[in-house]
């Protein structure tokens, strides 16, 4: 994953996979590197967040 054309993003602001940075950075989550794991931003994100604070309460 780098800087191309080819990446994919979730757009907090129309809430839906892009491809490319077509939208604001902080409207942007990525890079990702594909449709399927963009549109699953959110998910992957509460479970990070869910998995950290797990390890905040130990």
């Amino acid at each position: 994953m780098g800087d191309s054309g080819s990446d994919w993003f979730y757009c907090l602001k129309h809430r839906r996979a892009e491809q490319s940075k077509r939208c604001w950075f902080a409207d942007r989550m990525g890079p990702y590197p594909d449709k399927a794991t963009a549109e699953r931003a959110l998910e992957i994100v509460r479970a990070r967040n869910a998995r950290e604070d797990a390890r905040d309460a130990d």
